[in-house]
């Protein structure tokens, strides 16, 4: 025998030419993100008979890209939302608002929490728990941040007044919406009427209680505040829900922290036009800070009415929990 007459199987590895052509996927759906779950999907699919829920789990071309509640995304697959049925997400739609938070103020890796929402509703009782100011801090700055309005909703107005916390934030001119147990929902469902609402907030202050008596059908779990004033954590994923008379709800998981550290104080700034122009002639490095000697901003308050001086207070309350760490935050 000589080499002739040896038969070499080829190898199948790498014997099937590469291509950086991506499918087209014509036959694509449009769906909305409605829940995620380790890596699963529910994803509402409008089809000939009305809306369905698929399960979808997503393509592996996306690469890295993750999916969150929110996304408006692309389908291919079985979208019949038949039990057992599986579909793949092939395209993210380009997000218009997004709501991100860090682990802490240490890790580098941002987390897209919600997609698309237009509202961020932050809900904080204004006793029992006492409100977490560091925490409401961070929440606005990530509202500012990526895009969205914010409001406050304060729980449990029937047992102290809200005036102190308005206060704090009195030159952002927030909107806020106080509420009890017996208060009905008549002002809060005007703000949230026909558009995506995030409603975020610590474990205890009443949050998923809302939730369940603006979506009667949501069954949302809720916890009981345990005598030291800490809630337990009684949701653990971000979930939409319909509104009965038109809108979206979603519902996030009780969360502790909100790290920043994808945010910088120009990001906040970007959210006041006006004291964003002043601030283009700052020195470059500064922090916008009272401890800014040549910050642009303060000439700029103290030249006009009170109402800049309550601004500018109030924005450096936000620019402080930029990168801070620490209780409350």
């Amino acid at each position: 025998m000589d080499e002739d007459d040896v038969r070499v199987r080829p190898s199948r590895r790498g014997s099937r030419p590469r291509t950086r052509i991506r499918p087209a996927h014509a036959d694509a759906v449009d769906g909305l993100v409605v829940a995620v779950d380790r890596g699963r999907m529910t994803v509402r699919v409008e089809g000939p008979d009305g809306a369905v829920d698929v399960t979808a789990m997503r393509a592996r071309e996306l690469g890295k890209h993750g999916v969150v509640v929110g996304d408006r995304v692309r389908l291919v697959g079985d979208t019949s939302g038949r039990t057992d049925s599986l579909a793949r997400i092939v395209t993210i739609q380009e997000r218009t608002t997004s709501l991100r938070r860090t682990a802490d103020d240490t890790d580098p890796t941002e987390r897209v929490v919600v997609a698309n929402a237009d509202l961020l509703v932050i809900v904080t009782s204004v006793t029992d728990p006492e409100p977490a100011l560091g925490f409401l801090d961070r929440c606005l700055v990530a509202a500012y941040a990526g895009g969205l309005q914010p409001l406050l909703c304060l729980t449990k107005t029937d047992l102290a007044s809200a005036e102190p916390l308005l206060e704090r934030y009195a030159g952002l001119r927030l909107d806020a919406v106080p509420m009890s147990r017996e208060q009905p929902l008549d002002e809060l469902l005007g703000w949230i009427h026909d558009r995506t609402s995030v409603f975020v907030g610590q474990s205890g202050v009443g949050k998923s209680t809302l939730v369940n008596r603006l979506v009667p059908d949501a069954l949302r779990a809720v916890g009981d505040v345990s005598k030291i004033g800490k809630g337990r954590h009684t949701s653990s994923s971000a979930v939409l829900f319909d509104l009965p008379g038109g809108g979206t709800v979603i519902d996030t998981p009780g969360i502790r922290s909100f790290g920043l550290a994808h945010v910088t104080a120009a990001d906040v700034l970007s959210a006041f036009e006006e004291m964003s122009d002043v601030a283009a002639d700052c020195p470059p490095g500064c922090g916008h800070t009272a401890e800014d000697p040549d910050c642009a901003l303060d000439p700029w308050a103290a030249a006009g009415p009170p109402e800049r001086q309550e601004q500018l207070d109030a924005l450096r309350v936000l620019l402080a929990a930029v990168g801070q760490v620490g209780p409350g935050y």
